[in-house]
């Protein structure tokens, strides 16, 4: 079967078919969603490991870590270990038109970077709080603990960015010195989720397990490491097609994340990148700051021991 299109010398196929169910969208609208955002998107992904969300005809969405053998010559890879994958990983770099064409045409609707770019995988460029809420219904809560967690982050004299998850949440961002490793980044993290609650433990929780959060506000303080976070301007596997977008800290209660789709995002914008014009200058984290994370158990590890006791008890029982 020929190609519907070329661009940039990517053969562009099946362009008028239903992107997924319930998209209300083709692939085609993809395409020329991420090709007009190219210079902002590439500038997002540039040099960073890269997992996408793909969606092929009659199959269910699925992550992709691993670069297909049959991808062209010209898309650059980089191999690292995965440890949810326990192997090692050839991951896409996504840096170019050619890329992003090509990861479109495979049906690619999302795009999750590391935090890290290529080679400098002990130093996140960012610090992130996941503002996850309990329900589809919930991005309201999930305002208010952002805003608490922006009192946060001006106490410790930070200062960050937020975005809609382009799902139910908000994401906040902290650009961070490069001499801040990801342990370091990971310790702060946790300091900083533990203040946010500390300030209304009734909004929100940092409990790791779904079951103890009792209906709260997770902000979830593992995004570091070799964690990755939807990109901005990124698509997202929702109705309408939702993309994850820049709001500004005074814009952001009056807003909906349903609103911004791959059909408006683009007109919305102009030429205009306000991720970037309102990212800050990387900022160093205090060592007291470091050092009261550091006496916060892991997340993941301290749900893993928990977990396994409660197996254990239930088996009792």
């Amino acid at each position: 079967m020929g190609a519907d299109e070329e661009r940039d010398g990517v053969a562009l196929t099946n362009l008028d078919q239903p992107l997924f169910a319930g998209a209300g969208a083709r692939k085609r609208d993809l395409v020329d969603y991420l090709d007009a955002m190219c210079e902002r998107f590439v500038a997002e992904l540039r040099d960073r490991p890269l997992s996408v969300v793909r969606v092929l005809r009659g199959q269910g969405p699925f992550m992709q870590k691993n670069v297909p053998r049959y991808a062209p010559s010209w898309v650059r890879t980089v191999e690292l270990w995965s440890e949810s994958s326990q192997r090692q990983v050839a991951y896409a770099l996504c840096n170019d038109r050619r890329t992003l064409l090509w990861f479109a045409n495979q049906r690619a609707v999302e795009y999750h970077p590391t935090l890290h770019r290529v080679g400098e995988e002990e130093h996140p460029t960012h610090l992130v709080l996941d503002i996850d809420p309990p329900g589809d219904d919930g991005f309201a809560a999930a305002v208010r603990a952002a805003h608490l967690v922006r009192e946060t982050l001006t106490g410790a004299g930070l200062s960050g960015v937020v975005k809609t998850s382009g799902a139910k949440g908000v994401h906040v961002f902290v650009p961070v010195v490069p001499q801040a490793t990801a342990e370091e980044v990971a310790a702060a993290t946790r300091a900083l989720a533990a203040r946010a609650e500390r300030l209304d433990p009734a909004l929100v929780t940092t409990a790791f397990l779904r079951e103890d959060r009792g209906g709260r506000v997770f902000l979830d303080a593992t995004r570091a490491g070799g964690a990755t976070v939807i990109a901005a301007y990124s698509p997202r596997v929702r109705p309408g097609v939702p993309v994850s977008f820049p709001v500004a800290w005074d814009d952001l209660a009056s807003v909906s994340p349903d609103q911004f789709t791959i059909d408006n995002v683009p007109r919305l914008l102009g030429t205009r990148d306000p991720w970037a014009e309102s990212m800050p200058a990387p900022q160093p984290l205090s060592a007291g700051l470091i050092e009261e994370g550091r006496a916060i158990p892991i997340p993941r590890v301290q749900a893993m021991h928990e977990g396994k006791r409660r197996a254990r008890a239930r088996r009792q029982a």
